[in-house]
């Protein structure tokens, strides 16, 4: 490889400007993206008469399109066949084609997609849904329970924290979408916010118990129903005998619990093994775009 060109101060400090107004420039398209002010199919045509728009990544486009962020954006290309390094100046006719169409009815219009992830206890539901919810893909539904709340939870992040009279009061009122009795304890999923998302196009995912899966099912039978497995049975054993929140009791039930429920994995639509927790959030997000 020969030596890189020289360059006078007064060039590098023209390099150095002009990279920087290239910057602002991509900057100031994502925002009108962002801001639905701007179509991929505007930013393609815009691509052909300016260099900077055509240099710039497609994948950094279609991370800037409301409710897509950084995961979705990776599986749409990977899906569309189209390199996480291409530029929008190397983009072939079919791939131009496919992109614009994968985006041309804005999702808002479009009922959103309800997705349930279950599973046996231990298997790392929580962990799939914390990483989904911190990736901004789907709008993750936050339940309510009766449970005090343990020392790392939060109020409206992990749960909604309601008193057993509270709770029998929504009951009442039929606010939950599905509900169930565990370990002393009863959770619930609000229906208002999961109807709200689906309306505003937003593809939602509930994290619950397998009886609140058929619940689900049984009301709303478009419902994808997920069934999370552990990679063995013996690492789930591990989970569960090694949680510190939980009495040698409370584990041992637990055990005896999640036997029965490895039984329910026929009764889903789709299985998933959490040996990675990213490649189970892409298939997640996934699965919702399809």
């Amino acid at each position: 490889m020969g030596a890189p060109p020289f360059l006078t101060p007064e060039q590098r400090a023209r390099a150095l400007a002009k990279a920087k107004e290239s910057r602002k420039a991509r900057a100031s398209l994502k925002l009108r993206v962002k801001n639905q002010e701007l179509s991929i199919a505007d930013v393609i045509r815009l691509s052909s008469e300016d260099e900077v728009i055509a240099k710039m990544r497609v994948l950094e486009l279609v991370e800037s399109i409301p409710g897509v962020g950084k995961i979705r954006a990776k599986a749409i290309l990977e899906r569309l066949q189209i390199s996480l390094t291409r530029r929008i100046m190397g983009l072939g006719r079919h791939q131009i084609e496919a992109l614009t169409k994968e985006f041309t009815i804005p999702k808002a219009t479009q009922r959103g997609k309800l997705l349930v992830l279950s599973g046996p206890g231990g298997v790392g539901k929580s962990t799939v849904a914390k990483a989904l919810r911190s990736s901004s893909a789907l709008h993750v539904s936050v339940s309510a329970t009766t449970r005090k709340p343990r020392f790392n939870e939060v109020e409206g992040i992990d749960y909604h924290f309601l008193s057993p009279e509270e709770f029998e009061e929504a009951v009442a009122r039929n606010e939950f979408l599905e509900w169930a009795e565990f370990a002393g304890n009863r959770y619930g999923t609000p229906r208002r916010a999961v109807e709200d998302a689906l309306d505003a196009g937003e593809s939602v995912l509930l994290e619950i118990e397998i009886s609140g899966a058929r619940q689900v099912k049984e009301k709303m039978p478009d419902a994808i129903l997920i069934f999370l497995e552990p990679p063995t049975w013996e690492e789930l054993v591990s989970r569960l005998e090694g949680r510190g929140t939980d009495s040698p009791e409370r584990r041992a039930a637990r055990l005896s619990l999640a036997q029965e429920e490895m039984a329910a994995a026929s009764f889903f639509d789709k299985v998933l093994i959490n040996e990675e927790v990213e490649k189970v959030v892409a298939s997640l997000i996934e699965l919702a775009s399809v």
